[in-house]
C-alpha cells in the first residue's frame, strides 16, 4: 500500500523534495518497504518555473485540496510565514495526516497551540529541517540522546552569518565588506535583518530549548543579540587572544542553580574547539549529555538539497509507521508534558566578557575602570594595552574578564560610560571557554 504525500508550498525546498521522491522512489521504497507517491503540490502561481519541473497533473492553487485530503497520509508545509501555515497544518492534524514542516517561525512563535493539536490527533509533527537544515540535530536530541541529561546545547545555526564572520575572521575584512560579498554569493537576502540580528538562529534556539529540556520559551524570552556592531579591530584582539567570533547559541542548565539558560548572541570560543572551525555557511551543534559526554553535529545548515534531505527523512519516518500510517503518539518534542515556566532572564546568567575601551592617554584611567569593575564583583584576568593612535590621539584598553553575573557587567559598564577619559562607547563580547564546569 502506497503512501501519499502531498506538499504546500513548491518553491527551493519544494522542489528538491519533489526531486528527491520522484528519483529516489526506489531507494525510499527499499527503505520504508512501501512506495512514497507524490500526489499533488499547492502553489501560488501555476506557471512559475521551479527548479525542478513538478510531475504532470500534482499542482493545484487550492491547499485545501491537500490540507484535509482524506487521501492524502502525509502533509509536508513549505510554504513558509504564520498564515496561512498555521490554519492549515492544524486542519491536516486534525484531519488524522501526519505533518512534516520546515517553519521554524511558526513552530517558535505557535509551537503551543500545534503541538498541543499533534498531540490531541495522535498524529506525527516531524520538524527535522526547521533547525540547521542537513544536521540531524532533532533527531539526536529526541532519540540518540534520550537516556542522557543534557546539560548544555551550543550551536552554529544560521548560515548567512556564520559566512560573515567567517570572512571576517580569515580576511579582515569590515561587516559591511563581508555581508556585501554573502549577498553576491546568495548566502544573505538583499534585506539581511532576520538573519544578522539574530531572529532566525532565535526562533530555532526556541526549538532546540524544547527539545533539550522539554520547556517551549516564548522568543520573546530568548535573548537575541546579532553581528552588525562587530568590527575588525575585535577579530584582531580575538585573534591575539586565541579566540574566534561566532554568533553562538546556547540552551544551558545554569550551574548555580539548575535553571535553563537560552540566549543567542556573539561570543568568542577558543580557536582550537571544533566549533571555532565552522567555517563558511556551515552549521554545527555541540550537545553534552551528562552520560554520553559531548557530541558534535555539523553540516549544511541550507539549501535546496540539503533541507530536502531533512525534510524527505521526516517523510520516510513517518512512513515507517503502522500499516495504515498510524502508531503510537510519539511526542513532537520527545517528551510527553512540558515544563511550567521560562528560561532564566539573561541578567542572571555569567560568562567571562571581553571589554574593549578608547581613552585618552592620561595617568590614572586603567585605575579607574579597573576600580569600577571591582566594585561591582568583578574580577579581571588580563590587561591588553595599545599605544596611542596617531590620528585620534586615543589609547586602546583591552580587559578580559572572569565570570561575572551580566547584571554586574552592564552595571560596571554604565558607571565607566561616564567617565571624561572614554572617547567612544566601549565594546562588550562574551566569551565562552565551551568547557566541562568545574
Amino acid at each position: 500500500m502506497e503512501i501519499k504525500v502531498g506538499l504546500l508550498g513548491y518553491g527551493t525546498v519544494g522542489s528538491g523534495v519533489a526531486k528527491i521522491l520522484t528519483l529516489e522512489g526506489e531507494l525510499l521504497k527499499e527503505k520504508i518497504g512501501r512506495p512514497l507517491k507524490l500526489q499533488a503540490a499547492a502553489v501560488r502561481n501555476l506557471d512559475a518555473e521551479r527548479a525542478f519541473p513538478p510531475p504532470p497533473g500534482i499542482l493545484t492553487t487550492d491547499p485545501y485540496k491537500i490540507a484535509g485530503n482524506p487521501e492524502i497520509q502525509v502533509v509536508v508545509e513549505l510554504m513558509g510565514g504564520i498564515e496561512p501555515a498555521r490554519s492549515l497544518i492544524l486542519r491536516a492534524l486534525e484531519s488524522g495526516q501526519h505533518v512534516v514542516t520546515a517553519n521554524k517561525a511558526l513552530l517558535a512563535e505557535k509551537g503551543d497551540e500545534i503541538f498541543q493539536a499533534a498531540r490531541k490527533s495522535g498524529r506525527e509533527l516531524a520538524f527535522e529541517a526547521a533547525v540547521a537544515g542537513a544536521v540531524p540535530v532533532i533527531r539526536t536530541l529526541k532519540e540518540g540522546l534520550a537516556a542522557n541529561r543534557v546539560q548544555s546545547v551550543f550551536g552554529i545555526l544560521n548560515g548567512t552569518t556564520n559566512y560573515i564572520l567567517s570572512a571576517m575572521t580569515q580576511d579582515g575584512t569590515s561587516y559591511g565588506e563581508a555581508l556585501a560579498a554573502a549577498q553576491r554569493l546568495g548566502y544573505a537576502e538583499a534585506d539581511p535583518t532576520f538573519d544578522v540580528e539574530g531572529l532566525d538562529a532565535a526562533h530555532k534556539l526556541v526549538l532546540l530549548t524544547a527539545l533539550a529540556y522539554g520547556t517551549l520559551p516564548k522568543v520573546e524570552d530568548v535573548h537575541a543579540e546579532g553581528i552588525t556592531g562587530l568590527e575588525p579591530t575585535d577579530f584582531a584582539f580575538a585573534r591575539e587572544l586565541g579566540y574566534v567570533i561566532k554568533l553562538l547559541a546556547t540552551a544551558a542548565l545554569s550551574p548555580e542553580d539548575g535553571g535553563v539558560e537560552a540566549r543567542l548572541h556573539p561570543a568568542m570560543i577558543p580557536r582550537g574547539h571544533l566549533l571555532a572551525g565552522v567555517s563558511g555557511a556551515m552549521n554545527a551543534v555541540m550537545i553534552r549529555g551528562h552520560a554520553s559526554g559531548d557530541i558534535f553535529l555539523s553540516g549544511a545548515g541550507a539549501g535546496m538539497m540539503p533541507t530536502a534531505s531533512a525534510v524527505v527523512g521526516d517523510i520516510v519516518d513517518v512512513a515507517r509507521t503502522g500499516k495504515n500510517g498510524s502508531s503510537p503518539f510519539r511526542p513532537s518534542l520527545g517528551w510527553h508534558s512540558l515544563k511550567a515556566g521560562g528560561v532564566r532572564d539573561v541578567l542572571e546568567t555569567r560568562t567571562a566578557h571581553y571589554v574593549r575601551f578608547s581613552v585618552s592617554d592620561r595617568p590614572g584611567v586603567l585605575s579607574a575602570i579597573s576600580g569600577a569593575f571591582g566594585r561591582h564583583g568583578i574580577s579581571i584576568a588580563r590587561v591588553i594595552q595599545k599605544g596611542r593612535d596617531p590620528k585620534s590621539g586615543a589609547v586602546t584598553l583591552v580587559l578580559l574578564t572572569h565570570r561575572a553575573m551580566e547584571r554586574d557587567i552592564r552595571k560596571a559598564l554604565e558607571e565607566t560610560a561616564a567617565f571624561e577619559a572614554l572617547t567612544a562607547p566601549a565594546k562588550r563580547i562574551r566569551v565562552e571557554e565551551l568547557s566541562l564546569p568545574e
